[in-house]
């Protein structure tokens, strides 16, 4: 099958690699689209190794398809079924072998480009959001960097879970774009970074960016409020000012999905299909895509996916698919 890899020096490149073989709980999609995530260019840099068990040199984290073979022990899928999937890495090529309890329902309807940019964003969302930091009804939510994918998944589940959600976007021609995602009856308020003091304090600030002064939203929380970093992209050492902690008695939270054990990863992907796809089935969640290409334009996808300036998904589509 084709498949992009990781060549000599990072390179993103074109191969050939072996049909995947479906083991016995699993089963192997035919990708019919492939979600590009931050993790991928981390991957190339030598920055962020595929865990045990998926392929080392083909990248790519979520991937949609139809299942085409099905491992002896696998129940409740069979080929054809429209299925997505977060996964530890391999989803950029034609095939991918995935464990059978992974795997997502592609509600009817939802484009492929669209189930390729849910499981990933989406996942790390809810995870992160509703599970460890618990947002609820009336709490206030700052997302920084709310443009991106994963960015416009935090911000939906916070407004659907009923919080008064602040998005920072440094670019004000996307400032409408995201404000439109707010579920019927929630909103949303976009303001540009020097302003996210002015709507605080919040009982939760999501870290998408990183960089030298991202902990400095420290002083932006409330008593007992946390801080949850999730993306580190524009640098992942940082200063912390302790006793400003200290002071809130805050949280602070690190989060990644990628390097978990397969039964984390199996139980987080139950609560997703009992929790989140029900909200995507029903149109209150949303995928935006900001570019699809085929998957032999790869080189442009992840200029991209490199590029500022996005709003939502930059995907990968198998021809004819």
């Amino acid at each position: 099958m084709r498949a992009v890899v990781i060549g000599p020096e990072g390179r993103f490149q074109w191969g050939r690699r072996p049909d995947p073989v479906a083991g016995p709980e699993d089963v192997v999609v035919r990708v019919c689209a492939a979600g590009l995530n931050a993790a991928d260019l981390q991957q190339a840099r030598g920055d962020y190794p595929a865990p045990p068990g998926w392929p080392a040199d083909v990248p790519g984290l979520e991937v949609a398809g139809e299942v085409e073979r099905v491992g002896s022990g696998v129940t409740g899928f069979s080929a054809g079924d429209r299925v997505m999937a977060l996964v530890g890495g391999g989803g950029h090529a034609e095939r991918i072998a995935i464990p059978a309890d992974l795997l997502l329902p592609v509600p009817d309807g939802l484009p492929w480009r669209e189930a390729a940019g849910f499981p990933e964003a989406f996942s790390t969302a809810w995870d992160a959001l509703v599970t460890q930091a618990r947002v609820h009804a009336g709490a206030r939510v700052l997302v920084t960097g709310a443009a991106g994918g994963v960015g416009t998944a935090m911000v939906q589940v916070a407004a659907a879970s009923g919080a008064r959600t602040v998005a920072s976007v440094r670019r004000p021609e996307l400032h409408e774009k995201v404000r439109a995602l707010a579920p019927d009856g929630a909103r949303i308020g976009v303001v540009n970074p020097a302003d996210e003091e002015r709507h605080g304090p919040y009982d939760v600030v999501v870290e998408l960016v990183g960089g030298e002064e991202c902990l400095r939203r420290v002083s932006l929380l409330r008593s007992r409020g946390t801080i949850l970093v999730v993306g580190v992209q524009a640098g992942a050492t940082v200063p912390l000012r302790m006793f400003d902690l200290m002071l809130v008695r805050g949280r602070l939270i690190g989060t990644t999905i990628r390097g978990r054990a397969h039964p984390e990863k199996a139980l987080l992907a139950e609560l997703v299909r009992t929790s989140v796809v029900p909200l995507l089935a029903d149109g209150r969640l949303r995928v935006p895509v900001d570019a699809d290409f085929p998957l032999d334009r790869y080189a442009e996808a992840y200029a991209r996916l490199a590029a500022p300036g996005k709003f939502g998904k930059v995907v990968l589509t198998c021809e004819g698919r």
